[in-house]
């Protein structure tokens, strides 16, 4: 295959909704540039795109595919993207990649659930827009239909540059307002370039005029060219499409059946004679600032946006060229990790099917394999240049599960498993909950998780698993002040253990001057501060430390075990067996022998006082607080506002975001279990939605009740 210069190589996604034909179009498009000699089905299996086995077992895709096609000495990179909100990962670093979107509509069901989700993650990513009415060989497709769905959702920046000629069996031809001809369909599936029939010629002028208007409007130049000449050439009109779709102002609309290869090769001549190429596009930026231009004459750097892990192969890693050119036995460095990295191959790929290169340009887009210590998110360089470029912008996950082997014999290979899970698709998170003492795994929704990890599990890995609900971090705190003592005495034979502790604890707050004296249930406890230790807790919140032993009633050697003693308790409290946090202790007494105290018995003293005086200082469960925003059509506000509040959620605000509510709450991590389906049940799949930390905050008295009962329970059947 020859090598493409920059200027010859566009970037292009398919988004939407799932069923909207994304992988058809690829399909048809590999077809027309000769990539292929026969174009597959999803029905058959046999598509390019869509080759995994669990995307067969589906009927859509899992993964983004990346693909490629040429036509009229230009290549076009094509990465086919899933259309589930579930699999939007490969969205992410899909978008990260390329340089404008094309968006499919299905000429029958218009703007969908999936449409609503890709504009909204397109709008995130500022990528060029350019519509695509699919099937519109469907019997009820719909084109004036869709184009008013279209303006409503996404304003005046749509316009129409293609329009059909009859739908459903009627869709045998179209007319283009940028060449303003009409492009027929014989039986053979043969395009014939026509003119326009004169009964369409009134229809054809008015949308061609408000497309060199649009146009015009995006390039002050072709403006006042506009005003003089009253009108724009194709070469003109062709300029300020470009500029309009750079810029996010023009949302072109075209038409095409791709099981019916129409309109196809129209679409691929205006990728290449309208869109940008790479260098037109913005440039990456580096970590540090440092802007890094799309040139074949830069350094030679790469970012790897998509790793995998396939039969026969092994890890296979995609990339895209951002500077310089790429040749095959390069060697460059890894500057995530430090480590020489050599490629010996390079390939342009077509799903499963790969051609080796020998060279590609800065902008292109293509894989290598056999990497040692390169995955997504890293950057390769030449040496010469620092240059590393920002990662991938995962969506947070949204939903969680715990998991074990059901055989212990498979806990090292379930951990193996899940780290490959994890580097195919890094939306899903795998944490090891020292804890909760269970392995979690975070995604984007409970179909993500059962669909995705349990199937490569079970088919894959063969490793037999179980899923289950996992615990909540809950924190334990203190709401007053509260005192105990306490003596560890053990005599048996020999040197015994002997230590004794008087402790007051109070709860921490920040500014709080040191202490100098409590009150008790009714008795003052004065106190000097010798010695103040602050720790920030691994897992949040203080304990502040203070020794206020007087007169040598312990010794300070004894002082460190003390808070061993203390800490060690916190890590395992009292109240559910959760981390505690927040509190102030101060040692103001206690009692030691001359032979029998030792590290182990004031360890032990003051773990003990600890928890003695934790139970009578008011004791409060901290339960993890979300920030949640949810984007809800307003026909489902009212059942979505319900469910939130059926999850004690806390109402922040809401408003209107281009047709959506956007309710934003604060919701207890307890009640988000499975949230991700009953939103989708409520909504009908067409409500999303986003969560992040806040706080910890106190649960209500009832809850606290039954959580430590459920603990109790749990303590005595250990």
């Amino acid at each position: 295959m020859k090598t493409y210069q920059t200027d010859k190589i566009r970037n292009i996604a398919l988004i939407g909704s799932s069923g909207s034909g994304k992988t058809t179009l690829a399909e048809a498009m590999l077809l027309e540039g000769g990539v292929i000699e026969r174009k597959g089905s999803i029905n058959a299996k046999s598509t390019v795109s869509d080759y995994n086995e669990i995307e067969h077992e589906a009927g859509n895709s899992v993964f983004s595919t990346v693909l490629y096609t040429e036509i009229n000495d230009h290549k076009i990179n094509i990465i086919d993207t899933p259309g589930a909100d579930d699999y939007i990962g490969s969205v992410s670093s899909s978008f990260r990649v390329i340089d404008t979107a094309i968006m499919l509509l299905h000429a029958q069901h218009g703007i969908e659930v999936g449409t609503e989700i890709s504009y909204r993650n397109c709008e995130k990513s500022k990528k060029p827009l350019v519509l695509v009415i699919n099937q519109l060989d469907h019997e009820k497709a719909n084109f004036e239909g869709v184009v008013e769905a279209a303006k409503n959702t996404f304003g005046n920046k749509v316009v129409i540059i293609q329009y059909p000629i009859g739908v459903g069996a009627e869709f045998k031809a179209l007319i283009d307002v940028i060449k303003m001809k009409m492009y027929k369909w014989n039986a053979e599936g043969i395009r014939e370039e026509l003119p326009i029939p004169a009964d369409q010629i009134e229809t054809a002028e008015e949308l061609h005029n408000t497309l060199v208007e649009a146009a015009a409007e995006n390039d002050e130049k072709l403006m006042e060219l506009f005003f003089e000449k009253g009108s724009l050439d194709e070469d003109e009109m062709r300029k300020g499409i470009r500029a309009g779709v750079i810029n996010r102002g023009l949302y072109p609309v075209f038409c095409t059946s791709a099981e019916k290869s129409m309109g196809i090769k129209r679409l691929m001549e205006f990728i290449v004679n309208v869109l940008p190429s790479p260098d037109k596009m913005p440039s990456e930026v580096t970590i540090e600032g440092k802007e890094i231009p799309t040139k074949e004459d830069g350094p030679a750097s790469l970012f790897v946006f998509k790793s995998a892990t396939e039969s026969h192969i092994g890890e296979i890693n995609y990339f895209k060229v951002i500077s310089g050119k790429i040749t095959e036995g390069i060697d460059l460095t890894n500057n995530n990790t430090g480590a020489k990295e050599r490629l010996s191959q390079l390939y342009v790929v077509a799903g499963k099917n790969r051609q080796k290169v020998s060279q590609l340009s800065a902008g292109d887009i293509g894989a290598t394999v056999k990497l040692k210590n390169t995955g997504t998110n890293d950057t390769l360089s030449d040496g010469k240049t620092e240059i590393k470029f920002p990662p991938i912008a995962f969506p947070n996950p949204k939903y969680r599960t715990a998991i074990k082997a059901v055989s212990e014999s498979d806990d090292e290979k379930l951990g193996e498993a899940l780290g490959r899970i994890n580097q195919a698709d890094p939306t899903v998170i795998i944490e090891y909950s020292k804890e909760l003492k269970q392995i979690l795994i975070h995604g984007q929704g409970e179909y993500h998780l059962n669909n995705m990890v349990k199937w490569h599990l079970d088919k894959i890995y063969k490793i037999e698993t179980a899923f289950f609900p996992p615990r909540i971090p809950y924190r334990e705190t203190i709401t007053k002040v509260a005192a105990a003592s306490y003596r560890h005495k053990k005599q048996s034979g020999g040197s015994g253990q002997f230590g004794e502790v008087h402790i007051v604890i109070e709860p921490y707050k920040e500014g709080t001057p040191d202490p100098s004296k409590f009150k008790v249930e009714g008795k003052e406890i004065a106190v000097s501060v010798r010695n103040k230790e602050e720790h920030a807790l691994p897992w949040g919140g203080k304990l502040v430390y203070y020794n206020c032993i007087v007169g040598g009633a312990i010794d300070a050697r004894f002082l460190p075990a003390i808070l061993k003693g203390i800490m060690e308790k916190m890590e395992e409290g009292p109240l559910t067996g959760s981390y505690a946090r927040d509190i102030r202790v101060c040692v103001y007494d206690g009692k030691m022998h001359p032979v029998d105290s030792n590290e182990i018995s004031f360890r032990l003293a003051g773990r003990n006082a600890f928890r003695e005086a934790f139970k009578v200082a008011g004791p409060k469960i901290m339960e993890p607080i979300y920030d949640v925003e949810v984007l809800v059509p307003s026909d489902r506000m009212g059942d979505v506002m319900s469910d939130l509040q059926g999850r004690r959620a806390m109402i922040e605000g809401m408003n209107s975001e281009k047709g959506f509510e956007k309710i934003s709450v604060k919701v207890p991590l307890a009640e988000m279990n499975k949230y991700s389906t009953a939103l989708s049940s409520i909504s009908g799949g067409r409500a999303s939605y986003t969560m992040k930390f806040s706080k910890y905050d106190q649960v209500p008295t009832d809850v606290q009740e039954k959580l430590i009962k459920a603990f109790e329970e749990e303590e005595e059947e250990d």
